[in-house]
């Protein structure tokens, strides 16, 4: 039987979760990396996590370096982009790549506070084209240094938190985002997951 400091721990991260920031990942090829975007996007509040993967079978998470974040995620694999985006944009929900171009804004410009797909790509080769051909706005971070960008883990973070700041101004985090259905759901299969990691620690 869950104990009620566990009950009120699952309940308490359901109620900040925020399933209208969602974070897309284009063209992932390394597990390593997925893997310490899960830890991130787990701490930064964030519920559904899409993968654009050209070989999905290949795709294992490196649960030493996600600390298991993947059992707290939703997570869904596509093999394109439209398979991935499409949708998302016609649900209404804007979609920001980060890009190193010319016609890129800085990340800071962006109101992150309507339903937001942050789309990120891989550290080789960046978002790709084809993804590219459904984004509204395109974001990159400043840099002050010889390098011209971070790795991908890291550029979630510093991203996903300005989106948090933002949301956090305007009060976001004082009520449930989830609807009713959803959020009993994940609660039940929260439950489950912790008891059952417990058993096994």
């Amino acid at each position: 039987m869950p104990t009620l400091q566990r009950i009120a721990r699952v309940e308490a991260v359901l109620n900040r979760r925020q399933p209208d920031l969602r974070v897309v990942i284009d063209h992932v090829t390394i597990a390593h990396n997925a893997s310490a975007v899960l830890r991130t996007c787990d701490a930064a509040g964030i519920l559904y996590v899409d993968l654009i993967a050209p070989n999905p079978e290949a795709i294992q998470f490196n649960r030493a370096i996600s600390t298991r974040a993947d059992k707290w995620l939703e997570i869904a694999i596509y093999k394109s982009p439209e398979e991935c985006l499409k949708p998302l944009k016609e649900k209404g929900f804007q979609i920001i790549a980060t890009h190193l171009g010319s016609d890129s804004i800085s990340f800071r410009e962006v109101d992150y506070t309507p339903p937001t797909v942050l789309l990120f790509g891989s550290e080789a080769e960046g978002v790709s084209p084809e993804a590219l051909l459904w984004v509204d706005k395109k974001i990159k971070i400043p840099m002050l240094g010889m390098v011209q960008s971070l790795n991908l883990s890291v550029s979630v973070g510093i991203i996903l938190y300005e989106a948090l700041r933002q949301r956090e101004a305007i009060g976001y985090f004082h009520e449930r985002k989830l609807s009713p259905e959803e959020y009993e759901r994940l609660r039940r299969k929260w439950l489950r997951l912790k008891e059952q990691s417990e058993v096994k620690e």
